[in-house]
């Protein structure tokens, strides 16, 4: 096998609670993960150089980044020899957006790698490529072999226990125009931490029970939303907007700034997408 295609997959959070900084320097997480059908594609060939060679052509990518590390922590782990590639990455996933883009990008490469090498790695094996690579990069690793799932996820990421995705909703995303790096977000965290502001969350234990209820009923909250939301007045805003709307449920994903509204009604959502379009960007997407 010379050339294959695969699909990257965003997630969204239901719930992220972050707790203080662990003495590792790393935070715990406590969250729902579950794919969208949004998407980057990556187009894998195989070169007669030996390494990773990435080409995106809608933004530059650092030399070092999440599909070169998890092509050399692949390399380390397989047990075979593995040819050099080149990847040619089409971004679907807005960058920055807490989508997750990037860590389902090496996810997406791996299970390239796997079929171009044709080798299966246990988990022991994924988790090591995740731990080298970047903390959401759990989850996408297991998801299934389309590289769908959902799952409760903590520690660090690196705890993930897959339940049965829910596919009865349909989200709303809404993009502002706001960059904020998760390194920002964190430290915006951590002060909300430090003053001992933090909300009361869901029980971890009973997350699923929550998610399986009405969404209107959801108590999940995200615990990045009011730190940024102090901080940039027009996330605040597309946030307000989307509360307004007739959405069952609403919040940011990840460490934003993408915000999301839930809905059971697929002509409701296309109906508040068409309101939102006039101000923000947005997509409708479903959970898969």
């Amino acid at each position: 096998m010379k050339f294959i295609v695969e699909k990257a997959y965003a997630k969204v959070n239901f719930n992220l609670r972050v707790l203080p900084s662990r003495t590792d320097g790393y935070h715990s997480i406590e969250s729902i993960f579950q794919t969208i059908d949004l998407f980057d594609e990556l187009e894998v060939s195989v070169t007669e150089e030996n390494g990773c060679f990435v080409e995106c052509p809608s933004m530059k990518l650092p030399l070092q980044n999440t599909l070169t590390k998890a092509y050399d922590a692949f390399c380390s782990i397989a047990g075979v020899e593995v040819p050099g590639v080149k990847v040619v990455l089409k971004k679907g996933i807005p960058s920055g957006g807490g989508l997750g883009g990037g860590s389902s990008d090496a996810a997406a490469l791996v299970r390239g790698l796997c079929k171009i090498c044709k080798v299966k790695l246990d988990e022991n094996q994924l988790n090591y490529i995740a731990d080298k690579t970047g903390s959401d990069v759990f989850f996408f690793m297991h998801c299934n072999k389309n590289g769908t799932g959902c799952a409760l996820v903590s520690g660090r990421g690196e705890i993930v226990k897959k339940i049965t995705p829910r596919k009865d909703l349909f989200l709303l995303l809404v993009f502002p125009d706001i960059s904020s790096s998760t390194k920002e977000a964190y430290e915006l965290v951590d002060k909300t931490l430090a003053s001992g502001t933090d909300d009361a969350f869901v029980a971890f234990d009973c997350l699923e029970e929550e998610y399986r209820k009405n969404p209107s009923q959801w108590r999940f909250k995200n615990t990045f939303t009011p730190s940024l939301c102090g901080v940039y007045s027009d996330l605040e805003a597309a946030l307000g907007t989307l509360k307004n709307s007739s959405a069952d449920f609403c919040d940011m994903s990840g460490s934003g700034s993408t915000l999301y509204g839930v809905f059971t009604s697929k002509q409701r959502a296309k109906s508040n997408m068409k309101l939102l379009a006039a101000t923000w960007n947005c997509a409708l997407v479903r959970l898969l």
